[in-house]
């Protein structure tokens, strides 16, 4: 498999579902702005929609989008954890944690936009984040675990913590949400976490 990934963006949750299941792969960095590979290939031609992560599963063929990357590689994977039976309760309530997360990550996403309209900013940093964070809050206080599932650890929490870890530089506040705050800090400080900032020279 190979990884195509930029630095800190929502494809690190797949760089370190990667390093946590032991499984063989390689990465190519990307870069969003001039859409090309460090190898020097047009990426949208690896992935026309642009962003990342895209996985290579094997020649000329690519899967898109964290729902489809994070489950895919689970699948791959011994880790009961990430790798739930398909016609299970469990493997359907992944899929709905990754969904949700997503829905995160567009609220924090939109912050990245340039020329963002102070009126649109205002809505994101005092409604729809803190609205979020809420349901990430309220989601983990039922738990009970310190994670987003019953299971444990799981993609889902890989990919909340990359999330979360865009708060400090968008300023946005994570004081009230000391569960989100927990999660975020347990995932990173996991060694598959360490080892793919490290890859991606985020450390």
């Amino acid at each position: 498999m190979k990884l195509y990934y930029t630095p800190g963006a929502c494809s690190l949750a797949a760089h370190i579902i990667l390093n946590e299941t032991g499984l063989s792969h390689t990465l190519e960095r990307v870069d969003l702005k001039t859409r090309t590979t460090a190898s020097g290939a047009d990426y949208l031609k690896i992935n026309p929609r642009g962003a990342v992560p895209a996985l290579e599963i094997a020649p000329g063929e690519v899967l898109t989008q964290n729902v489809a990357v994070l489950t895919y590689i689970g699948q791959q994977a011994d880790n009961v954890a990430m790798h739930p039976a398909p016609d299970s309760v469990a493997f359907f309530r992944l899929l709905e944690a990754i969904g949700f997360c997503e829905d995160v990550h567009g609220a924090f996403g939109a912050l990245f936009a340039p020329g963002l309209p102070d009126v649109t900013r205002d809505h994101l940093l005092n409604t729809l984040i803190p609205r979020r964070l809420g349901q990430v809050e309220a989601m983990l206080a039922a738990c009970g675990n310190g994670h987003l599932l019953p299971q444990g650890f799981t993609q889902a929490d890989a990919l909340m913590a990359v999330i979360l870890s865009w708060a400090a530089p968008l300023q946005v506040d994570l004081s009230a949400y000391p569960r989100a705050c927990a999660l975020r800090d347990a995932v990173f400080a996991r060694p598959a976490a360490q080892k793919a900032r490290s890859e991606e020279g985020l450390d």
